[in-house]
């Protein structure tokens, strides 16, 4: 082999080992990413009062905290939909999405509300400045709680597996369960998503 060619080779060598690590590198920090878990806050053990929603009265509730641009609500509201589907007179469902003051309802009214109310069984609602959150007492994009008919929490957390990702979960299994009147106590779930607040950039 020419000199020539066993520099070429070294070359390509090391190009192949740079682009090996670059990859493991980036897969690694998708891995995090996917698997950070948000502020699991601490709602309260019954429903709130003076919020936007009324109270639970023998149905139980669903309220999801969402940001309007975080894509990772993408897959809370694809398992929402999981858990409405053909429960509608088992549980009323509210998506609360965060509008920060002197910001355009365009920047609200994104797709992922255009999604959230094409839910059958779903109210979508803003969240002006993120108060309704705040009464919540959760600050992460897709928490989802369950309240009963008579206002306890039954369930508090999230409903992906990890960011952005749909698909079998706990939370979800927990929600079905609680709505068919299977589980006792308040159950809790980790919850992936970007943070709400009413600080967000245009």
């Amino acid at each position: 082999m020419s000199t020539a060619a066993k520099v070429e080779s070294i070359l390509i060598c090391a190009a192949l080992f740079v682009w090996i690590f670059g990859v493991g590198f980036g897969l690694k920090g998708l891995f995090e990413y996917a698997g950070a878990k948000g502020d699991s806050g601490s709602p309260p053990a019954k429903w709130p009062a003076s919020t936007v929603i009324d109270a639970p009265r023998d149905l139980p509730v669903i309220v999801m905290i969402a940001h309007p641009q975080c894509p990772c609500t993408r897959a809370s509201l694809s398992e929402l939909a999981k858990i409405m589907s053909g429960r509608q007179s088992k549980v009323r469902a509210y998506v609360l999405f965060l509008k920060p003051k002197d910001f355009p309802d365009a920047w609200t009214k994104t797709d992922l509300w255009t999604t959230a109310g094409s839910i059958p069984g779903v109210t979508v609602l803003r969240d002006f400045e993120g108060h309704e959150a705040a009464k919540f007492n959760v600050s992460t994009s897709g928490h989802t709680l369950l309240y009963d008919g008579n206002g306890d929490l039954v369930f508090s957390g999230g409903i992906t597996g990890a960011r952005g990702h749909a698909g079998d979960n706990q939370g979800v299994d927990l929600i079905l369960c609680s709505i068919d009147h299977v589980n006792g106590g308040t159950r809790y779930t980790p919850v992936f998503g970007c943070p709400v607040t009413s600080s967000s950039k245009k």
